[in-house]
């Protein structure tokens, strides 16, 4: 799952969303000096990551792109996840997308402190372009695969993908749908454990 996923599936603590959105820049136990709600924050993401991958139906998804974009084929079904999330937002959730999304993006400036450098330096490009709204969109998705690739010198060939979330699209939405009943499961039994 992508940032938008990781943020949902955090529940109601500002600190914990933080942990599970910066997760993905924090290598082995480089979290300790953090404050527990980040850590469990962090173990959230760790465990979101271990279920999707092994997870039957997402592997279906990525089996549809792996021929084409190789070990990037998880990558871009975690983006196409989260557009069907976005588009589907209000089926997760009675708050709109917007001010969800808002209210995240405040929780990132007031405990700015908190953050690490690489969610500090992607913060104003995050905001800006409002990228977790932006996910709503099929466009949207473009622009994030397109400067994905970019970060990958276009070796990933991401902005390409596109092509295949318009060519399965009911597929790949049916997939989602599928998957989340059974992610919201699991990940609702790990909180009840941190």
């Amino acid at each position: 799952m992508n940032f938008l996923a990781h943020i949902y599936l955090s529940g109601d603590d500002d600190l914990v969303k933080i942990g599970n959105f910066m997760a993905d820049g924090i290598r082995g136990k480089h979290y300790e000096h953090l404050p527990e709600p980040i850590r469990n924050g962090i173990f959230l993401h760790r465990a979101i990551d271990t279920y999707t991958d092994a997870h039957p139906v997402f592997r279906q998804s990525t089996q549809r792109l792996h021929a084409k974009y190789h070990h990037y084929a998880g990558v871009i079904v975690d983006v196409f996840y989260d557009h069907f999330l976005a588009k589907n937002w209000a089926d997760y959730s009675d708050e709109k997308l917007e001010d969800f999304v808002a209210r995240f993006y405040q929780s990132l400036a007031t405990h700015y402190d908190l953050l690490t450098e690489k969610t500090k330096g992607l913060m104003p490009y995050m905001i800006e372009r409002n990228w977790l709204v932006s996910y709503r969109t099929v466009d949207g998705i473009a622009k994030i695969l397109y400067q994905m690739d970019r970060r990958t010198n276009n070796v990933s060939k991401m902005q390409y993908s596109v092509a295949e979330l318009e060519e399965f699209y009911t597929e790949f939405e049916s997939e989602f749908t599928t998957f989340f009943v059974d992610l919201r499961q699991h990940i609702a039994q790990k909180m009840l454990e941190l």
